[in-house]
Formats: structure tokens, sequence, C-alpha cells
């Protein structure tokens, strides 16, 4: 999937909404846990009530490693449930991956080949050769960690050089001679969304994953403002406020209608930038 595909979906859908599996078994619905595979069936009623209202699925890898084999059995059952309910639909696996050489090459090919995923998050921290792998794959996305929501980022993001730019600058800039716009993404967190309008001077026309709208407290309005470009160049992630929204048995439809309130909020900005 290209950039322009990419957008195509964004108004078909009118969303730019990424759902975020972060599939926690100690959070689920206690009614699950008697079957068989509780995280994919719990997955698969996420993903029944959501489809229609999101661009974009983020499994976060964690809550299925931890799992050990049967986790990876899961990951891999949603992965393929995704694909047979919508074709419209772009899913990155949250891997936040970084190495370099063989190992590098290995992590794309599990990512690319042996589960289906259109792109996978990296830490950019050891240079190109850490993408240079995963850049191979036509059509596959890296996803970038640029500028992150969390409290410590500033012990080495904010860091400024002797020109006065700061890391995070740097990432973005030198990333984007890696790749083109069709096969690099930057995450940048939602809760920094007063910086997005300088990562737009730095980046006007990479797709930005932004996590951190809902339960994290970022603001959409904010995101869409500074960050949108003539692509939308958003996919913007919510994960506790959907999927945990409730613990009832009727999860699944609070779930959808928590993802639909925010695609009919994203409606609203593609109108007002113009882009439906």
């Amino acid at each position: 999937m290209n950039r322009q595909e990419l957008f195509n979906i964004i108004q078909k859908k009118k969303s730019f909404l990424c759902v975020g599996l972060d599939t926690d078994i100690n959070k689920i619905p206690k009614h699950l846990l008697s079957l068989e595979d509780p995280i994919f069936e719990f997955n698969k009623q996420i993903v029944d009530s959501t489809h229609e209202y999101t661009v974009a699925y983020k499994p976060n890898l964690a809550f299925y490693e931890s799992l050990g084999s049967k986790g990876w059995d899961s990951l891999e059952k949603t992965v393929n449930y995704i694909r047979s309910t919508t074709k419209d639909i772009f899913i990155i696996a949250d891997a936040k991956r970084g190495d370099i050489g063989n190992t590098s090459a290995m992590y794309a090919k599990t990512f690319f080949d042996t589960y289906d995923f259109d792109a996978v998050t990296l830490a950019p921290y050891m240079g190109l050769d850490t993408v240079s792998p995963f850049l191979e794959y036509d059509g596959k996305w890296s996803i970038i960690l640029a500028l992150t929501s969390n409290k410590s980022a500033a012990d080495f993001q904010y860091i400024t050089d002797d020109k006065n730019n700061r890391l995070f600058e740097n990432v973005l800039t030198t990333a984007q001679t890696w790749g083109s716009d069709d096969q690099l993404m930057f995450v940048v967190g939602a809760t920094k969304a007063e910086a997005l309008q300088g990562i737009r001077n730095i980046a006007p026309n990479s797709f930005l994953l932004v996590p951190g709208v809902g339960a994290q407290g970022g603001s959409l309005e904010e995101v869409a403002k500074y960050g949108m470009n003539d692509h939308c160049g958003l996919l913007v992630n919510s994960s506790r406020g959907i999927i945990y929204a409730s613990s009832n048995v009727d999860f699944g439809k609070i779930a959808g209608e928590k993802a639909k309130e925010l695609k009919v909020e994203m409606e609203v900005y593609l109108k007002k930038s113009k882009l439906l």
C-alpha cells in the first residue's frame, strides 16, 4: 500500500483512526476467559464493531509475546481475521524493533512475510542499518520513533547539537534520506501536539502515527490543526479509550460507539481541511 492508496482509504472511510489492539489478558472481559483463545475472541469482537470506522489496526506485540506461543497464535489469527473482514485496512506491528544486519533482516521477514503486516514500528538509535532491510519490501512501511509522549522522552530526544537542533529533529531530517514518503512514517505523541507544527516544517509530506489520543489525554483537535497535510498525513491511534471502554458482555458494541465518535470528529477536521 502506498501513500496515495492509504489516503484513498482515509477519504473513503472519512476517518484517520487507528485502533490499538493492546490486548491484555488481565483486562479483557472475564466471560471470555473460559474460551479456547480469549485474546483472539476479544480482538475479533473489537474488529467486528470498529472496522467500519477505522483505517488501521495496531497490535502491540508485547501483549502477545508475553503469552508465549499461544500469544503469537492469537496475533496471527487476529491479522488473518482482519484481512478476511475488510480489504480497506492498514495493519501495523507495534514492535519497536531496533537491530542491525541479519537480525534486522529476520525481523523484516517476520513481519512482512511470515505475518502480513503493512508496517512495523522501529527504533532508529542504530541508524540506517536498522531500517534498510525493511525498505527492501515493496508496499511496506517503516514507522520510525521520532518524538514520544512518555515522561522520560527528554532524557535523549530533546538533547541539542551545536546547531541547536534537537535529537528528534535530526532523526526526522536524517531518516527522510533513507527512503521515500511511500516507505517511511514517524511516530509523534499526541501529547506533544504543540511540536507538530515544527515537525511539519521538517517532514511536510510524511505520514505521522500519533498515539496518545483518548486515555493519555492528547487532543485530536490540536493534532488535526497542526499535523494535517494535503494527504491528511495522520494516523491517530486510540487504544484503551476504545477497546476497554466496557468490560461487560456488550464490550464490542461500546467499542464501536467510541470508535464512531472519533470517526465523526475526524470527518469534521477532514472537511475543514478540504480533504473530502
